[in-house]
């Protein structure tokens, strides 16, 4: 496995300093735009008007929060499902949890009920499959199944829920309350810290299952904390945000090629940054042109996975 470079830490003290910016250019941006000077002064306790200063704690701070959320967690997971899988297009909803999540928000039940339920059912899936393959499949079969029944759910709902449920399903940061951020946080942190520990199975698993055993790793205990991993990060950003897209497939393919490495030692803070920055790059372009973020994401990430799928094309060639 290659070994950091020199240029690893210069790239993360890059990064550091770009999140920093595009963060203070976050809150500054929306219905009226707020100087980043004042915005500073805000965030380190400097003098600014009350109305500026609740505006800004109040309302675009919880915002930028959420898109920072969003960014790390559903980045780590497309992460950890692209290398379990051994495929490049694999992304967080893979193993159908956004299909709970919306399964849960579709019956009007927070969405936490939704996910529950599929994450138990990967959980055991993951135990009792032994092919990876057949985890996909089944996961697969599962998000479809949700699926089905929330379009006759949708099919049997009235005009005003259906256009709550269109409105969640397009992906928003701006409806979240102190009191979510508060359930969503420990959640987040829960689910990442089981990432974190799994950094060693994950580099074991790119040169395939069967050497990971032949290392002495418990193939089925791994792969559970992975998916549980997985299923914490995306069914809690999805229960409270609506399924985003194209984050968590696209960001983890811009870390390996700005770091140049599998290791995921690099890649998995790597990533972890890069998708803050992604979605908070996407989140002030969603405020300019007052767009549901899901359409920015579309737009920012297709190219990326274009550029994958043409890569991999020329490999085979």
């Amino acid at each position: 496995m290659k070994q950091p470079d020199k240029r690893t830490p210069f790239l993360f003290i890059t990064l550091g300093i770009v999140t920093i910016l595009l963060l203070l250019i976050d809150m500054a941006t929306g219905d009226t735009y707020i100087p980043i000077t004042k915005v500073w002064a805000v965030l380190t306790g400097g003098e600014c008007d009350e109305m500026t200063r609740n505006i800004l704690l109040s309302i675009r701070f919880i915002r930028v929060v959420v898109a920072a959320l969003i960014g790390i967690a559903l980045s780590v997971s497309g992460l950890q499902m692209q290398t379990v899988f051994q495929n490049p297009l694999a992304d967080p909803y893979l193993l159908g949890v956004s299909s709970g999540a919306g399964l849960g928000v579709a019956l009007f039940i927070l969405g936490w009920i939704g996910t529950a339920v599929i994450l138990l059912g990967v959980a055991i899936i993951s135990r009792k499959v032994k092919n990876i393959l057949g985890v996909l499949i089944m996961g697969v079969m599962i998000g479809y199944v949700a699926g089905a029944i929330i379009q006759i759910l949708q099919y049997l709902s009235s005009a005003e829920q259906l256009k709550m449920f269109t409105l969640w399903s397009m992906g928003s940061l701006s409806h979240i309350t102190v009191t979510q951020l508060g359930i969503m946080i420990p959640m987040l942190c829960i689910g990442l810290l089981i990432s974190v520990a799994c950094i060693k199975s994950l580099n074991l698993l790119l040169l395939g299952e069967n050497y990971a055993r032949t290392m002495g790793m418990n193939i089925k205990r791994s792969r559970t904390f992975i998916f549980v991993s997985t299923a914490l990060l995306t069914g809690t950003v999805t229960a409270f945000c609506g399924p985003v897209g194209f984050i968590g497939l696209a960001v983890p393919h811009v870390t390996r090629l700005l770091f140049n490495n599998a290791d995921h030692r690099i890649l998995v803070p790597g990533t972890m940054l890069t998708g803050l920055i992604s979605m908070l790059l996407c989140d002030i372009i969603a405020k300019k042109f007052l767009l549901p973020v899901n359409c920015i994401t579309a737009l920012l990430g297709v190219p990326v996975i274009l550029w994958v799928i043409a890569k991999n094309l020329r490999r085979f060639k």
